[in-house]
């Protein structure tokens, strides 16, 4: 029933992103890059025909709405059918992290209750050592290639499924709020914790995407999302590039700088993301060999802090507009973005970066507030910091079969310290477990990475808190230098003096030939705890 003088009705279904793809930009290509890297092509129209495909095998093998089907893959076309297929026929897709140790894989797909798993050639030797801790997996699908001979037993050929079903299916209506999509955090403390994502919740996030003031995204781009599909569903990228009708192209696995600029100027990409290392990666290969980006206009880098020095070269060197974004597993990806507006033309460079540094404006939808430790909303600043607390149509309200509450008065508390300027600009200054309480004074641990960032030798570094008698805490950095420098700790501690106050800097620095990361490829500062807290007594 209509209400007289209201609006149709409509579920907010994923179903209804690709078939509008195919109706509206069934021509426009999709690049997918092979695991021997040949590149594979064809367009949203074959894209939606396979998926619907997929739909038909995976009934036909069956599976039903609300079995939780599993992938474990790169980003590339068939992971991308799997998107559409899984969900759209009313099934919870679940991207698995393989960066993730065994047990964390085993135990996410037995909590999610996995009935397929769906993986990548590369991925075999995982899965076969994966299969006995899954009892629950009724059925194993290679997405591509052929297993060899001592592989598992059982398993289903993704081609093969498809080969003889039919391009025809029906996509079922259902509510919008139905769960279409898993993803689990990176369980950096005890075993991770599953978000569910709503038709509704992904399809807004991907819409809010497409706008101007974050990726803007239109028929004219050409996307390349760096970020994994198994992370945050690559920040919903695969599902805003068919909104806007962008030509899509998905790298595979070959994720380094030469393979990465080959692609981008091969396929003359305008728009990609990805987080900050990626970029550094990219920037020393066109620097070793004098190469430019001729085409591409825009990225969106999130995951970590972005260092200033990367984002004067990205900007200044490139020619790139640079906007960093913020968001977790809880927010469906895409929740603030740094862009520049018409009321900032005169900023000089360094004025530019710095803005571009901070986490940027909420995007609609999304609100914001930082707390003090009582609850209290704090003044919008600029310096006022706390607790940032975000609420919106695609925050997590509650985790995977979890009965425990989460949210503070309707606000999904982040973790994040941060603060927020009178222009509604968000600046993280660091993860609450990660603030350094030294002699009463709080020192944020990112300020003081960004700051080490800025010397052209420090490849990567990380600052932990670690107990000391006299100050109650004191910070201690870790520095991984570039290839061929040489440690200097005079010259890193000259440029932290002449960017934080005395008081910050640290009293031992340790280099190392690496930092420990986790899946997500953040750096574990609780394994750098548990291996260097008692450094200072």
């Amino acid at each position: 029933m209509f209400k007289r003088g209201l609006t149709m009705q409509r579920p907010l279904l994923l179903s209804g992103i690709i078939e509008h793809a195919a109706a509206q930009f069934g021509s426009t290509e999709i690049v997918s890059r092979e695991a021997d890297g040949t590149l594979w092509r064809y367009d949203y129209g074959r894209c939606t025909a396979r998926a619907r495909q997929l739909a038909n095998a995976l009934c036909r093998l069956g599976l039903a709405p609300g079995d939780a089907v599993a992938t474990i893959a790169w980003n590339n076309h068939r992971h991308l059918e799997a998107y559409y297929a899984v969900s759209g026929s009313g099934m919870l897709m679940h991207t698995c992290n393989p960066r993730l140790p065994l047990a964390q894989l085993a135990y996410i797909i037995n909590h999610a209750e996995d009935k397929a798993v769906m993986f990548d050639l590369s991925f075999a030797p995982l899965v076969k050592a994966l299969a006995p801790s899954c009892p629950g997996v009724r059925h194993w699908i290679l997405l591509g290639g052929s297993l060899p001979e001592e592989g598992m037993d059982g398993v289903f050929s993704y081609e093969a499924l498809l080969k003889d079903e039919s391009e025809s299916y029906s996509w079922p209506a259902f509510d919008e709020n139905t769960g279409a999509a898993l993803c689990y955090t990176s369980g950096t403390t005890g075993n991770p914790k599953g978000v569910l994502y709503s038709h509704r919740a992904i399809v807004l996030n991907a819409m809010a995407e497409c706008l101007p003031s974050a990726l803007s995204l239109s028929p004219r781009e050409v996307v390349l999302p760096v970020v994994p599909m198994f992370h945050i569903n690559a920040w919903c990228i695969p599902y805003a590039a068919p909104i806007a009708g962008c030509k899509l192209v998905l790298p595979g696995a070959m994720l380094d700088g030469a393979s990465l600029h080959g692609l981008m100027e091969g396929e003359r990409v305008t728009t990609s993301a990805g987080v900050p290392t990626i970029w550094q990666s990219l920037v020393a290969h066109m620097q070793a060999h004098g190469l430019k980006l001729s085409t591409l206009r825009r990225t969106a880098v999130g995951g970590s802090a972005l260092p200033r020095a990367l984002i004067a070269t990205l900007s200044e060197d490139y020619g790139i507009d640079v906007r960093q974004a913020w968001g977790m597993t809880e927010t469906t990806g895409l929740a603030t973005m740094s862009c520049l507006d018409l009321a900032q033309p005169g900023l000089s460079a360094d004025e530019r970066h710095a803005f571009i540094a901070r986490q940027g404006r909420s995007v609609f939808g999304v609100e914001c507030k930082v707390v003090d430790e009582q609850g209290n909303t704090l003044p919008r600043d600029g310096a006022s910091q706390g607790e940032l607390l975000v609420r919106g149509p695609w925050i997590t309200a509650s985790y995977f079969k979890s009965e425990t509450p989460i949210l503070v008065e309707g606000w999904f508390p982040t973790g994040d310290v941060a603060t927020i300027a009178a222009d509604g600009t968000v600046q993280i200054r660091d993860r609450t477990k990660d603030l350094i309480k030294s002699g009463g004074e709080w020192i944020n641990s990112i300020e003081l990475e960004a700051a080490a960032m800025d010397h052209p030798g420090v490849a990567m570094c990380a600052v932990i808190a670690v107990p000391s008698g006299r100050w109650g805490e004191r910070p201690l950095m870790f520095i991984v230098p570039k290839p061929g420098v040489v440690a200097d700790r005079d010259a890193l501690m000259a440029t932290l003096s002449a960017r934080v106050i005395k008081s910050w800097l640290p009293d031992e620095i340790v280099f190392l030939d690496n930092l420990p990361v986790g899946g997500t490829g953040k750096v574990q500062k609780a394994e750098l705890r548990r291996r260097y807290g008692g450094v200072y007594g």
